[in-house]
Formats: C-alpha cells, sequence, structure tokens
C-alpha cells in the first residue's frame, strides 16, 4: 500500500510500524488508510490477539499528521476557500481511525518512543497500553500551527488532572514521560535501552488469544518509575490560571501570578494564533461535557472544517513547517478580534457531517 508503514504478524500481534522516519513518521492519507484497513481485519482475524503500534528510528514514533500536504492540497487543487475532497478525506478519516483504535475488541499497545505529537497522540492515547520513554517528547501543538488539538483532544484533555489538559491544550507545550503518567497519556515507562527487550518479549506472546492479562504482565515486568512530574509541582498556579473560562481571564491571571513560570506561560500564548485559543478552550469546556470520544470527534470533524475555510491553519503550517521563519502572521491578530459570536460560528458551521 505504502513503503511508509509496515504490517506483520508477530506471534499473537498485529504489529504495525510507521516507517516515515524523514518526516518524523508523520501520517499521510495512506498511512492512516492502511491502518484503518488492517485493524479491520485484525479484529476479525482469530491469530491476533492484540495490535500493536511503534514508530522506526529513535527519533520519533509520530509527530503528527501531514498538515503540509493538506496546506498543498488548499494551493494546488482549492476552489476559493471551500475545503478540498483531500482535506476532508485526510481528517475525516483520520478521526474515524481514532474511534476504531478506542473501540477495536482486543488490546492495543503503543510504544510512544520519541516525538509523539498531534496526530501521533491519536493513534496512542485511546489505546489500552500507552508506553513512554526517556526519548518521549510528547505535546499537542496544534494553537502554534493555527488547529486545534484535535484527534480527540477534546475529549481526554479535560479529562487530564485538574486543569493540566487546559494547560497543555493550549500552550502546545512538549512534556516528558512523567508528566505523561501524571496526566494519563501514558501507562507505563520503561527506560528506552529496554525497548528492544520489550519488543521481543512481546513478540513471543502466544497467538490466538485475548492477551491483556499477558501484556500487562510483561509490560510490569518492564516497567520503572518515570521520576517526578514537573506538571505536579506547577499543579496549584494552572488550576488557579486555566480555570477561567476566557483567555483574555487567563492571562490576566497569569501576569497577576507572577512567578517566572506563569510570566513565560504568557508569553508563550501570545505566540499562539488568537483564534486557536479561544476555540480551543471552548472545545475544552464542551468536550468536558461530551458523552463520548465518538462523539467528541463528531464535533471536532466539524470545527476543523470550519478552520479550513479560514487562513491562520494554512499561515502557521507555512510559517512552523514550510518557510520554518516561525513568524505567522495571524489573522485576526488579536484576541479581542474573536469574539463570542465568532466562535459560536466556528462551532455552529454546516459541513460534510458525519465520520
Amino acid at each position: 500500500m505504502t513503503d511508509d508503514v509496515r504490517f506483520d504478524v508477530r506471534g499473537g500481534f498485529g504489529w504495525i510500524t510507521l516507517d516515515r522516519q524523514r518526516a518524523l513518521n508523520a501520517l499521510t492519507l495512506d498511512v492512516i488508510r492502511g491502518m484503518q484497513k488492517h485493524l479491520d481485519g485484525w479484529a476479525e482475524n482469530p491469530k491476533v490477539g492484540a495490535f500493536l503500534v511503534e514508530g522506526a528510528g529513535e527519533k520519533a514514533f509520530c509527530a503528527g499528521g501531514d498538515v503540509v500536504a493538506v496546506r498543498r492540497s488548499r494551493i494546488e487543487d482549492g476552489e476559493g476557500n471551500a475545503p478540498t475532497q483531500f482535506m476532508l478525506d485526510f481528517f475525516g478519516e483520520e478521526y474515524r481511525l481514532n474511534r476504531t483504535i478506542s473501540e477495536v475488541p482486543k488490546p492495543y499497545v503503543a510504544l510512544m518512543d520519541g516525538v509523539t505529537m498531534g496526530g501521533g497522540v491519536g493513534i496512542s492515547v485511546h489505546g489500552d497500553f500507552r508506553v513512554v520513554t526517556d526519548r518521549t517528547l510528547f505535546a499537542m501543538p496544534e494553537t502554534g500551527i493555527g488547529l486545534f488539538p484535535d484527534v480527540g483532544g477534546g475529549w481526554f484533555l479535560p479529562r487530564c488532572p485538574g486543569e493540566t489538559g487546559t494547560y497543555l491544550a493550549l500552550t502546545g507545550v512538549p512534556v516528558k514521560a512523567a508528566d505523561c503518567l501524571y496526566v494519563g497519556a501514558a501507562t507505563h515507562y520503561v527506560p528506552s535501552e529496554k525497548i528492544d527487550a520489550l519488543r521481543d518479549a512481546l513478540g513471543d506472546l502466544p497467538s490466538g488469544e485475548n492477551l491483556s492479562d499477558a501484556i500487562s504482565a510483561v509490560l510490569g515486568n518492564f516497567s520503572e518509575p518515570a521520576g517526578d512530574a514537573p506538571l505536579a509541582v506547577h499543579r496549584e498556579l494552572i488550576d488557579s490560571c486555566f480555570r477561567h473560562d476566557s483567555v483574555e481571564e487567563i492571562l490576566e491571571a497569569l501576569r497577576a501570578e507572577g512567578s517566572e513560570f506563569a510570566l513565560k506561560t504568557a508569553e508563550l500564548l501570545e505566540l499562539r494564533s488568537p483564534t486557536s485559543l479561544k476555540m480551543t478552550l471552548e472545545l475544552m469546556r464542551r468536550g468536558a461535557r461530551c458523552a463520548s470520544l465518538a462523539e467528541d470527534l463528531e464535533t471536532e470533524f466539524a470545527l476543523v472544517q470550519s478552520f479550513l475555510t479560514g487562513e491562520d491553519f494554512f499561515e502557521g503550517v507555512r510559517a512552523l513547517l514550510v518557510d520554518k521563519d516561525r513568524s505567522p502572521k495571524w489573522s485576526p491578530a488579536s484576541l479581542a478580534e474573536v469574539t463570542d459570536e465568532t466562535v459560536e460560528a466556528y462551532f455552529s458551521r454546516d459541513g460534510k457531517a458525519g465520520l
């Protein structure tokens, strides 16, 4: 199907290896489709008792979705500001894959060794077993590219302890293994030097049965304490400042708190897309009331179509990933210009329905 991913059956596992190392294993539409096809098929295969996904190389599990290709689609095939069919297929099928991962009837293991961001979070955090290492760098950095934390971010981030999910969503800051465990994004920490041995141990598990207990036992044998979580140190401040329901109030609270951490956090927020910040905060509040991941993903699919008619997402991708000047020109440029009516319009626009 594509050279960017490999599918194998090892022991009792349907084994997926992302192998697009030049792009930190970012997800293309073909990779998404291949994963969907194999998960669907393996779910019905009695010889496959579990699934495992990993990234090739030592740098990344998966750095996200191929948003550069999404931007290219607008340039090459776009008509006005309407989303192209490729854009709708990319996001719709990615979100459908995220939902499938959460619903598959067999254990799902993600080895999050290396960079795990955006779309990489979507193919890991919804699974049963989520292994991080000392090389893990975890983030939902979408507000920095003019988008919002999608792939189910509206479901899992509001369910992180206190307001840590809101903090991660708005700032997009990367965190390491201990924080991943602290917020519930990971289930086990395994030192990177043990990952090869862990792969062998999992691959030796028998086929033809549900492997949940056996996987749990193997991971228990390899896992170690990850140390103190930096987010826990700042938890009281995060909860106090990010409990507000407007970005302006959050910034005001951070500046009033005045510590180095608070002021650096405020500076980070000021660099993000104003539209993304306000839509993300609203998504966090709505997501906290969602009844299921599936419901949240439907909301996200409608919301992303609104973003695809705007400019910030394409400008953010240009500035950070294409030209790499890191100087996006956001439009609107200020929080004040993103009104409550603007926010509501983004969430209520008609678009292609359903995943």
